[in-house]
């Protein structure tokens, strides 16, 4: 069994794998630039998606999209389904499932080689969100969210590059702006998320009707939009300062989400983490 952190011994177990994975330079090669998703894309979905068709959408089911399987995916999986409410677990699977795998493989296909580093930057994005972690530190979910992935991935043998750029992910998929660069796997949890189609329904020509119900039927939303949104708040209601409150009309768009409002009551709605 994985030792369980949490407070100081959490962040103390963080700064020691943290130093000792420092015994080598980083690998900036290109293959692993690209391999684990580092690659420096424009940070302005406009001009990322110039020149995607908004009449060709994404258009794949759920059995027609791989999941990776390596030994730190199972062991991410374990821990993501063990620690997150299961409506944040099924918004983390359906965050995959559109832009990691639907839009990279239809409009972003350079994307492709990075899916599995991007499928554990899914499994762990809203780990702060959780009761527990919410209570647990006065750092914004997605700081702390992005300190326990790098703790985690690299207990379970993930390279030290792949936990790195899960960790910036994580850190940076509430990043607003349209200034510079974000990483590859930044920008496709931002395509899925605040600015994508799950949380505020942004983007609504990247992927057809066809994907979005096959991915509710297999992880439905259980009323996320309004589970999330209240998440928000209560966020800002411990930690006024967190990071969460420089985004305009944060828990408003996420409830006012129109494009998930005809899915958004499928499922059970049982387990939203901060209420």
């Amino acid at each position: 069994m994985k030792p369980k952190f949490t407070g100081i011994a959490l962040l103390s177990s963080i700064l020691l794998v943290s130093a000792t994975s420092q015994t080598r330079p980083a690998d900036n090669s290109l293959e692993t630039i690209k391999k684990y998703g580092w690659s420096a894309v424009p940070h302005a979905q406009s001009t990322l998606l110039k020149d995607v068709s908004p009449w060709e959408p994404a258009n794949y089911t759920v059995a027609e999209i791989k999941v990776p399987d390596s030994e730190v995916v199972k062991q991410a999986v374990r821990y993501a389904k063990d620690h997150l409410p299961e409506q944040v677990f099924n918004h983390s699977m359906r965050v995959y499932y559109y832009a990691g795998a639907a839009i990279a493989e239809k409009h972003l296909p350079s994307f492709i080689p990075s899916l599995e580093t991007y499928f554990l930057t899914c499994l762990f994005h809203d780990i702060g969100t959780t009761q527990e972690n919410l209570h647990a530190t006065l750092l914004s979910f997605e700081f702390y969210g992005g300190y326990l992935a790098l703790n985690q991935l690299q207990a379970y043998g993930a390279p030290r590059e792949q936990a790195e750029s899960v960790t910036e992910a994580v850190i940076r998929h509430q990043d607003l702006g349209d200034i510079g660069s974000i990483t590859s796997v930044g920008q496709l949890i931002q395509l899925s998320t605040l600015f994508g189609v799950d949380n505020a329904g942004n983007n609504p020509t990247l992927i057809s009707r066809q994907t979005i119900e096959s991915v509710v039927a297999a992880y439905p939303r259980g009323h996320w939009s309004s589970c999330f949104s209240h998440t928000i708040d209560k966020e800002l209601e411990l930690k006024p300062w967190a990071h969460s409150s420089a985004i305009p009309n944060f828990a408003p768009s996420v409830a006012g989400n129109k494009l998930m409002e005809p899915w958004d009551a499928l499922g059970r709605n049982i387990s939203c983490p901060a209420i």
